[in-house]
């Protein structure tokens, strides 16, 4: 008897642009499907796999089994092998339990090699590439985060000497872009139209073939939209190019790292706020995530922040036994957590 393959949706896209609401939304309008998540994450602390439990719609299983499974120990395209494949492994062996399954990328993930990883024996059989999205952040594109003329960007490069030959996060942009069956452009709230349809045209000259782009705000679109398109991604690679097709493997830029904070006291959200958007002025943060415990308050507060941009809301009670501690985890080029701290006048704990 042969088994329905599994059907694996793969969202990707730069970081912060919106990944994890868009998934947390998801899950909330499951409409019935039994959803198991993947999530890569980029540091030591599960920010995004702990935002997604908090939804409260993935219980675990009756066998304790969580379904949602977090990939700390490395960029998901760097560690298909060593993370992936077991832990795919384990979820296949749950198929009568599991409807579907969804991989939330780091946001310096290249998307092929992962789905690369889908031909290999251990999981063809077994389960499928539904579709890869690839969410874009409207406002950082908007701010010139990724140029939109290469020619431009070349005659600049060559004027200015001491211009890095290649931007790694040009590339990866456009790689993501390459790879997928669905743009989703988030944040439309933050753009005019005008600049909306500029976005559009900027999104549309990397694509290598029609792909269809839908506009959100805050994640939330219907669930038919982004489940059920039946690309059979993994047996289309040819038609999605990528900078690294003629390498064997990719090397990120090795200044890009990772810094996190567990701090043992509260703060007012408004005055941490302004202190990490002067931080992501002062230094070359890409992303600021946590949870921050918040003075006199029973909930905690879920902050994100991208550039100087942030956005705060609280997702849950704090459990009786459950330390409030604020956990901050920053993205970003050469940082060092002590002089974060020390910036931020706490002592780390």
């Amino acid at each position: 008897m042969a088994f329905k393959k599994i059907p694996v949706t793969i969202v990707t896209g730069f970081l912060g642009s919106g990944k994890t609401t868009l998934i947390r939304n998801l899950l909330q309008n499951n409409q019935g499907r039994r959803i198991a998540v993947l999530v890569n994450e980029f540091g030591e602390l599960g920010i995004d796999g702990e935002l997604l439990k908090s939804c409260q719609i993935c219980p675990e299983d009756g066998d304790g089994t969580d379904n949602i499974v977090e990939l700390t120990n490395g960029c998901l395209c760097c560690t298909v092998q060593e993370e992936f494949l077991p832990t795919m492994q384990q979820l296949l062996q749950r198929r009568d339990s599991i409807d579907c399954i969804l991989i939330e990328t780091s946001g310096l993930a290249l998307p092929k090699p992962l789905v690369k990883a889908f031909r290999w024996h251990e999981i063809r059989n077994a389960a499928t590439v539904d579709a890869v999205i690839t969410v874009v952040d409207c406002a950082a594109v908007a701010a010139g985060t990724f140029a939109s003329d290469p020619e431009a960007v070349e005659r600049d490069r060559q004027a200015d000497p001491n211009l890095e030959h290649e931007t790694p996060l040009q590339e990866l942009f456009e790689d993501q872009l390459a790879c997928a069956d669905l743009v989703v452009l988030n944040k439309t709230d933050l753009v005019d139209s005008a600049t909306q349809a500029e976005i559009i045209n900027l999104v549309q000259q990397e694509l290598p073939r029609v792909v269809k782009i839908v506009a959100s705000t805050n994640g939330q679109l219907d669930t038919d939209i982004l489940l059920g398109v039946n690309a059979a991604v993994e047996d289309d690679l040819a038609a999605r190019p990528s900078h690294h097709d003629t390498e064997e493997d990719h090397d990120h830029d090795d200044e890009i790292t990772s810094a996190h904070l567990v701090l043992n006291r509260s703060f007012d959200p408004q005055k941490l706020q302004k202190q990490l958007q002067t931080l992501a002025q002062e230094q070359e943060i890409y992303r600021i995530k946590g949870f921050v415990a918040v003075p006199n308050k029973p909930m905690r507060l879920v902050l994100q922040g991208v550039g100087g941009r942030f956005e705060q809301f609280y997702d849950r009670m704090w459990q009786p036994e459950e330390p409030q501690q604020t956990k901050l985890v920053f993205i970003g080029r050469n940082l060092e957590p002590s002089v974060i701290a020390s910036q931020l006048n706490v002592v780390s704990g």
